[in-house]
């Protein structure tokens, strides 16, 4: 394993006897909700990697090295701290040479699980193309990521908040292949559908992990994007959660918010405006995936 890496034994016990481990990020924690959610969903989260067969590893980095698994201590500690930088590829290096704190995007936590031999890993949604990326040019290094780094990402597809199309097409520019699992629509995050079609469709896990052997039996690199519906019970409905990112795009050009604040910021704003509802959904959501990831990563060892 690199030398910049370091897993707990759990974690490293795992990937020695070749047992499935599910690589979680930890943005979540420190910039995708409140006090005390974020915590009682990573924990929660792990919980369901676990009941799955597979062995959870949280990444963040502290103290200058970026840790594949937390103690339940240290996953507290990061959500009440402050000051956690967001880390993507561009600064993840930078957090590990200064010893500063910070918590993993897709693109970060894919860069970590990929470095130390993970293969599966579960988030809430992507990132991808901002609206008004024609003007701004804020596009998430997360797709990218996905084009060059050979990690399955399980996700309720790019968070809503997104240009979709877009993402979609950038997706398909880069050769990403992104999966609709057990559907034939593209989900928007909050919400089963988007009114877009999911360019493939693989109805079970093993499915799954028998294109993944395919695709490095080809030699044809990069990660997949496996995009997992919410369950039907926890979803808002796209028409309704337009009304609410509308508002809250608004409020956020009106505040001159930009660049990696822009997200936290609107998630923020929405669960305002959904009076909570929307936070309960984005737990659901990240235990389903959890649960998926968990049953791809079991398929593939």
């Amino acid at each position: 394993m690199n030398p910049l890496l370091t897993p707990t034994a759990e974690v490293a016990a795992a990937l020695s006897a070749g047992r499935p481990v599910v690589a979680l990020e930890s943005t979540i924690v420190t910039h995708g909700m409140p006090w005390p959610a974020n915590v009682e969903t990573a924990r929660a989260v792990e919980d369901v990697v676990r009941a799955g067969g597979a062995v959870p590893a949280t990444i963040a980095v502290l103290d200058g090295r970026i840790r594949i698994g937390l103690s339940p201590d240290e996953l507290e500690a990061l959500g009440k701290a402050n000051g956690v930088m967001k880390l993507s590829r561009a600064d993840l290096a930078y957090a590990v040479a200064t010893g500063r704190p910070g918590s993993t995007t897709v693109a970060a936590t894919m860069i970590a699980a990929d470095r130390a031999g993970i293969r599966v890993f579960a988030t809430g949604g992507i990132g991808g193309v901002h609206r008004g990326a024609e003007e701004s040019f804020d596009v998430s290094a997360d797709l990218d990521e996905l084009a060059r780094t050979p990690v399955i990402v399980v996700a309720a597809g790019a968070k809503a908040i997104l240009d979709v199309p877009k993402t979609l097409e950038v997706l398909e520019t880069r050769g990403v292949p992104v999966v609709g699992f057990g559907t034939d629509e593209f989900p928007a995050f909050w919400s089963r559908r988007s009114g877009l079609k999911a360019p493939l469709t693989i109805d079970d896990a093993a499915g799954v992990a028998a294109f993944q052997r395919a695709r490095e039996a080809l030699g044809v690199g990069g990660g997949m994007l496996v995009a997992n519906p919410v369950p039907a019970a926890d979803e808002i409905p796209a028409a309704e959660m337009a009304d609410h990112i509308a508002a809250s795009l608004a409020a956020a050009a009106a505040a001159g918010v930009v660049g990696k604040a822009v997200t936290p910021f609107l998630l923020g704003d929405i669960l305002e405006r959904t009076a909570g509802r929307s936070l309960a959904t984005n737990v659901a959501l990240v235990k389903n995936n959890a649960r998926v990831a968990a049953a791809i990563a079991v398929a593939l060892s």
